[in-house]
């Protein structure tokens, strides 16, 4: 079984795992950083979203093995336990939220979105 190293928020984890182990498995079950949603999987919805290497990825369909010496955030990085990040209290005060399930997924996607564009138009936002 191949061993998977990496950092997580911050912390540096290692672990034996399955080739065939998702990224999302790992973070959700090894780690048990449950913020992370499998929504579709079909990597259409987005709930799985976190960052790899300071970009955006659908942890449904990467491998825990691809992120091998990586750098993995998850919205559990975001708040400092009380206070939300700028962009979760964005979320929460325009309506945002929905049942929430999707919304750590929204939010990982447009964090990501911002540090490329940081004046995006509607049309990108939808996108």
């Amino acid at each position: 079984m191949p061993t998977v190293s990496m950092t997580v928020n911050g912390k540096q984890v290692s672990a034996d795992v399955e080739a065939r182990m998702l990224l999302v498995e790992f973070i959700r079950e090894h780690l048990e950083l449950t913020g992370t949603h499998v929504g579709c999987d079909t990597s259409q919805c987005g709930a799985c979203v976190v960052h790899l290497d300071g970009r955006s990825v659908k942890s449904c369909t990467t491998l825990a093995l691809e992120a091998d010496g990586g750098e993995v955030t998850t919205i559990e990085a975001l708040s400092n336990g009380v206070e939300l990040h700028p962009m979760q209290a964005a979320f929460k005060e325009h309506h945002g939220l929905q049942c929430g399930f999707c919304t750590p997924g929204m939010v990982m996607s447009v964090l990501d979105l911002v540090s490329r564009n940081p004046d995006p138009n509607e049309a990108e936002v939808r996108d």
